[in-house]
């Protein structure tokens, strides 16, 4: 007997989503799915799959077939809130800085890290910036006998300032 799950749509960052994710947060932990899985399931990688259910990845109407069967719920339902309609609203979930830890972490090496991993950059590749549109984002666990380390990865295009 599964354990049902309720994810509060009141709350940030589902406030702003529509109504149909918390139904996807709910059926993932009822069926005790991870990212990872949910991803074989519909051809696309954890971190994008992740994104999708915050609101952040746009999935096709094959993907959106894909994840309403892994999960079992009823692909019209899917399909109308998340369906050609719908595009996302990218960043924006949230206050800032973030007050969840994990997010200030991520958001506080920008601001330790930012300029030296700037000038890194700038000396490797030239004036330009990473692309997030072109990027692959993944997060991987690397054992440590002082504690499990987080490894994280952006594989990003260059994209070089234009001149004119």
């Amino acid at each position: 007997m599964s354990q049902a799950a309720t994810v509060s749509s009141n709350n940030l960052p589902y406030a702003s989503l529509p109504p149909i994710v918390a139904a996807l947060f709910e059926a993932k932990a009822k069926k005790g799915l991870s990212f990872e899985a949910i991803s074989k399931a519909i051809g696309r990688d954890e971190i994008w799959v992740a994104a999708a259910f915050y609101g952040q990845a746009k999935l096709s109407p094959e993907e959106l077939e894909a994840l309403a069967k892994v999960l079992d719920l009823p692909t019209a339902s899917v399909q109308s809130e998340l369906g050609s309609h719908w595009w996302p609203n990218r960043g924006g979930l949230g206050p800032m800085p973030p007050t969840d830890p994990v997010l200030y972490r991520l958001y506080e090496s920008v601001l330790v890290y930012g300029h030296a991993i700037k000038a890194v950059v700038h000396e490797k590749f030239g004036d330009g910036i990473m692309s997030m549109i072109d990027c692959k984002v993944s997060v991987t666990k690397k054992p440590d006998p002082k504690g499990d380390r987080v490894v994280l990865t952006f594989d990003g295009k260059f994209l070089p300032y234009a001149k004119w």
